[in-house]
């Protein structure tokens, strides 16, 4: 019993080095606040953050809040302690951090868009460095965070430099996937495990590529085979199911009784919006828009870490290497936000990359980097 629990304890150290040393590069004096819950696994994960980064002599708060859900706000405290100016914020919850009542209502004014959460404004105006964990797992972080940092990083950087550089992608998979996305003028973010300077952020455990496609661009039919967040939870895929796409939002979702629970998820993301709007916690013609954006693709990610594995549980499941996902609802780029972002898997990708001139640059077949 006692090699196990020693065994045990040297992942979950090994883990928590990996993340304050090579994914944060945290240092002596600076500023690092940790925002957990209560229950047990992430307590002690959190709890190993906190003495990896106080072993870099920096100085560091743990907050506890109750579980946030989807639709949940973050508790005030939280929020005001973003306006301490931390160096690194890391948000290591059971399912989320919590919406930002405040920026919802008011926004936050950026030199890039408008912002409604006061985490999103700090890290994209690169004011701090930051990385979130919703409902990772001890065996989660034991397995996928201590890895080899330059593989992915350059397997990212690649796909990266492609994709930057194409006006379309086209997505296809043995499940009957097949969908072309409008990329101009997209930025390609890259989930590398880098977040060493002001600015970058991600998921821990890292390891994907995403884009948000071109608002009112994609067209086709996306197959979602592996797994799928819902409002409540998350499931892994036993009948496919069917999101035909027209100029960037889903007309129909089939398949069956995991398809009727999407839907049921996506109307209420719907309807959650409206009801904000009626009560004055959005202005009317935000919530509307938001409304409207339930159905729409908001992502496009590429999975590359080689640990990951499908569990059921969508941070480490978006990460695996050999799929693909798609987002139902909010984007990254500010131009289509909901209140909703469910994000599914596509197992065994063929993904082209299309230029200006029509040349097509096909880097991932069935799954496998053309690289490999």
């Amino acid at each position: 019993m006692e090699t196990f629990r020693g065994a045990y304890r040297r992942s979950l150290d090994r883990g928590a080095r990996a993340a304050i040393e090579e994914i944060l590069a945290v240092r002596k004096g600076e500023r690092v606040i940790i925002i957990t819950n209560p229950e047990r696994e992430r307590r002690e994960i959190s709890m190993a953050l906190y003495g990896a980064a106080i072993a870099r002599g920096a100085e560091t708060t743990l907050m506890f809040q109750r579980e946030k859900g989807q639709f949940d706000f973050a508790d005030e405290a939280v929020i005001k302690a973003f306006g301490s100016a931390p160096d690194v914020v890391i948000s290591i919850s059971s399912d989320r951090l919590g919406k930002d009542k405040f920026g919802l209502q008011h926004g936050y004014k950026g030199t890039k868009r408008r912002y409604d959460h006061v985490f999103d404004t700090l890290y994209e105006e690169g004011k701090m460095r930051a990385f979130w964990s919703p409902g990772i797992t001890l065996d989660m972080f034991s397995r996928t965070v201590a890895i080899d940092y330059r593989v992915l990083r350059s397997d990212a950087a690649r796909i990266c430099r492609i994709m930057s550089s194409s006006e379309k992608v086209r997505v296809t998979a043995p499940g009957g996937t097949d969908v072309v996305i409008g990329t101009k003028g997209r930025r390609c973010r890259a989930d590398d495990g880098n977040f060493t300077k002001p600015g970058l952020a991600g998921n821990v455990p890292s390891g994907e590529v995403f884009v948000s496609p071109v608002v009112g661009t994609m067209n086709g039919t996306i197959a979602f085979d592996g797994s799928i967040v819902l409002n409540v939870g998350e499931i892994v895929i036993k009948r496919p199911i069917l999101a035909r796409v027209k100029d960037g939002l889903v007309t129909d979702i089939a398949g069956g009784a995991e398809a009727d629970k999407l839907r049921e998820s996506v109307l209420e993301g719907e309807a959650k919006a409206r009801k904000m709007g009626r009560s004055g916690q959005i202005k009317a013609a935000l919530a509307e828009k938001y409304a409207k954006n339930a159905w729409s693709i908001g992502e496009l990610g590429i999975g590359l870490n080689r640990k990951a594995k499908i569990v059921a549980n969508m941070l480490e499941d978006e990460k695996v290497y050999g799929t693909c996902h798609f987002a139902v609802g909010s984007n990254y780029d500010g131009d289509a936000e909901a209140m909703i972002h469910l994000d599914g898997l596509v197992r065994f990708p063929t993904i082209t990359a299309i230029g200006k001139d029509g040349r097509e640059t096909q880097f991932m077949t069935r799954g496998r980097l053309a690289w490999d």
